[in-house]
């Protein structure tokens, strides 16, 4: 799995700031309607539903409309939610493989959505599997603060983890990701919190197996196009490619 951390390092550079707060919040706000329909709409007895509400917390999303939010995926606040949960996949620039994951509820006009802006931008949207097989879906927990590696090893043995990295948080904070299956999200996040580290956020991330260097340009320019144009569309969720940069070309464009 190396590289791993590239794409999140990519994705903490061009991260959106306060002129698109209202989006985080309706794209947070889908993941508590979705998880609360799924499982018990109490936190404490779905994982699932607390981890995004620790998400919609550190997003500083207001307590009512968590609450709201969670009130109309148990389908208490009229009018159950329909949102369905559905990968999409695609090629940008250079054939850089995409993966888009979306809640919707009208198939149709999301993949027009999609489609339009691969089209727009210089990718097409493929079909279910075209590029899928290219990443490896896993649990990801990210802790921040100053990291005792030896201790980071330890408990990463006892919750069963696959590996970790050493990243910066942000030029200030020190961190790690710690990754694991899918299935062992839950105990790799539990394991890490007892262990006294601060757990920043646990979540499922697609991971690619492979990358597609961007050394030019016009290159870098259309591929971070087409990721914002994606990002921008209600019904997306997260997107995710398996291209890497310079971080000194990826500052140049985020100037």
């Amino acid at each position: 799995m190396a590289g791993h951390s590239k794409w999140a390092n990519i994705k903490r550079q061009k991260a959106r700031v306060d002129a698109v707060k209202g989006k985080i919040f309706a794209r947070i706000s889908r993941e508590i309607i979705v998880a609360a329909r799924s499982g018990v709409p109490d936190p404490a007895g779905n994982f699932q539903l607390r981890t995004a509400i620790e998400k919609a917390k550190a997003a500083d999303i207001p307590s009512e409309n968590i609450e709201r939010a969670i009130a109309k995926g148990a389908g208490l606040a009229g009018g159950s939610s329909e949102l369905e949960a559905i990968r999409y996949e695609g090629y940008g620039v250079g054939g850089v493989a995409i993966l888009i994951e979306a809640l919707t509820d009208n198939r149709n006009r999301t993949a027009a959505d999609l489609r339009e802006a691969f089209s727009k931008n210089g990718g097409n949207l493929g079909e279910t599997g075209c590029v899928g097989w290219m990443f490896d879906h896993k649990g990801v927990c990210t802790i921040g603060g100053p990291i005792d590696e030896e201790q980071l090893f330890e408990a990463s043995l006892e919750a069963e983890a696959e590996s970790y990295d050493l990243i910066s948080i942000d030029e200030d904070t020190e961190g790690a990701e710690v990754f694991t299956n899918v299935a062992n999200l839950e105990k790799l996040a539990d394991v890490l919190k007892q262990q006294n580290f601060t757990v920043l956020q646990s979540e499922t991330r697609w991971i690619p197996s492979n990358t597609v260097e961007i050394e030019t340009p016009e290159k870098a320019r259309s591929l971070l196009k087409l990721m914002d144009a994606l990002e921008d569309l209600d019904d997306v969720q997260s997107v995710t490619a398996n291209f890497e940069m310079t971080d000194e070309l990826m500052s140049s464009m985020m100037v």
